[in-house]
């Protein structure tokens, strides 16, 4: 879908891009930031798929992890690099959560992203590269997962930290 340029976007400090997606991650809300940033338009992303944005930079283990949070009910943060519509990419450190109905139900997803920092952006990326190669090692995708995700368990376990305790020491 892209033809990446390699221009990095950088979002500004003080602004916070937020969205809010189905339980199949699909966007409901997206406010003017997110689309200021990602060049998109809100009809452009409205019922698409949260994934729209995924950055090939991106390892596909730590979604996977981030899926295991938010559907045992628990917030994560993560560092995210996303694609924007014209081929740009942008970093950010995202606080994504899920929404409880009365009953306490998951009903829904939000996120909110902020600017991360570039000295962890750049611990982010050693450790990114890492997982990417380590799921390109594989004959196929679904096996690459699993692999990125063990080495990422076995990263954290030989830190002697969780994933939020590392995330959050950057």
């Amino acid at each position: 879908m892209f033809n990446l340029t390699g221009v990095e976007k950088v979002l500004p400090p003080d602004d916070i891009i937020v969205s809010k997606t189905n339980l199949k991650g699909h966007i409901e809300y997206a406010n003017n930031t997110f689309l200021d940033i990602a060049d998109f338009s809100l009809g452009d992303v409205l019922n698409e798929p949260h994934s729209i944005l995924r950055n090939e930079n991106m390892p596909r283990c730590v979604f996977q992890l981030l899926w295991e949070y938010l559907q045992a009910g628990r917030e994560i943060f993560a560092y995210v690099v996303n694609n924007t519509k014209n081929g740009d990419h942008y970093w950010v450190f995202a606080h994504v959560t899920p929404s409880f109905n009365a009953e306490g139900e998951i009903v829904s997803y939000h996120s909110n992203r902020r600017a991360p920092s570039r000295d962890a952006i750049e611990k982010v990326k050693a450790l990114y590269d890492l997982l990417l190669k380590e799921e390109a090692a594989h004959p196929n995708r679904k096996d690459g997962q699993k692999a990125g995700y063990a080495l990422l368990q076995s990263i954290l376990a030989e830190k002697g930290v969780s994933y939020d305790e590392f995330v959050l020491s950057l």
